[in-house]
């Protein structure tokens, strides 16, 4: 992975974190992206500090807002001349519903709609660098979840795993409706299930006092981050998908998703819609 260069969204910590640090160890240039920039620049120290690679940086970037994704991407593109594996990471759920700044649901917005429109912008970069990868982080959470295009910001009715499962689903739609529009262009899009991992995505200062307290009395029986990222770096690095497009992965295999995220009308009709909220002609 010398001549590689990797961004990584979500890395400051958990699955993202783990992913750029075996990622810098195995000789890549990794951009590390996160939404603060003092626990950024500590996450990035720590991976040179570690793996001996001082080709790690920090990128610093808001997701919870359409204009903070467009800032991130301009600041990438102007930095870096390409782009060989994008890992979409970043992910977030709340036990309360709450909007951004561009009126979105912030589970939708930041789960889905933030990779989407990052994708977007970067997508000619990922092409000129071809062959390359996209590895967008999904969950087996999807297989509870329905998308109602009448509600995706969920203002009729808030229930937090289901919303955050919603949002799943559309990972994994986006990648099969992706993966579809990059056929014979170099660039590959799969997505995965991470397992279930001890991080701090259901404990932060967003979280209800029952939830949050839920969250950390389970955190001792799940997978640690590093295992949590084995399948990301699999799907980043591994000759064996090079040619391997649009499917979901677990576990480090080719795996069945639900019958909903196989819908193709669906994710046709997910990727109109979200192109229509992030204003892409």
């Amino acid at each position: 992975m010398n001549d590689k260069l990797i961004l990584v969204t979500g890395s400051n910590t958990g699955i993202g974190f783990a992913t750029a640090l075996e990622l810098a160890r195995s000789g890549a240039t990794v951009i590390a992206s996160a939404r603060d920039a003092e626990k950024g620049r500590r996450a990035v120290e720590e991976m040179r500090r570690r793996t001996g690679n001082e080709k790690v940086e920090l990128l610093v970037g808001d997701l919870g807002s359409m204009a903070g994704v467009h800032r991130l991407a301009d600041d990438f593109l102007d930095r870096w001349d390409r782009l060989d594996v994008l890992i979409n990471n970043a992910g977030l759920i709340l036990s309360r519903r709450s909007e951004t700044e561009d009126g979105f649901e912030t589970t939708f917005a930041v789960n889905h709609l933030a990779p989407f429109l990052l994708t977007h912008r970067l997508l000619g970069r990922l092409k000129d660098s071809s062959p390359s990868r996209i590895v967008n982080v999904a969950s087996r959470a999807h297989v509870r979840a329905r998308l109602d295009f009448d509600d995706l910001h969920n203002r009729r009715l808030y229930r937090s795993m289901d919303v955050y499962s919603q949002s799943k689903l559309a990972n994994i739609l986006f990648t099969r409706e992706l993966a579809r529009r990059l056929e014979g262009t170099g660039v590959t899009a799969n997505c995965l299930h991470p397992g279930v991992v001890r991080s701090d995505l259901g404990a932060s200062g967003d979280m209800g006092g029952f939830f949050r307290l839920g969250w950390l009395l389970v955190q001792p029986f799940f997978l640690s981050p590093e295992k949590g990222a084995r399948t990301s770096i699999y799907l980043a690095q591994s000759p064996d998908v090079s040619d391997v497009s649009g499917e979901y992965f677990d576990n480090c295999r080719p795996s069945k998703s639900s019958s909903r995220s196989r819908n193709l009308g669906d994710a046709e009709r997910l990727w109109t819609v979200s192109a229509e909220l992030c204003g892409i002609a």
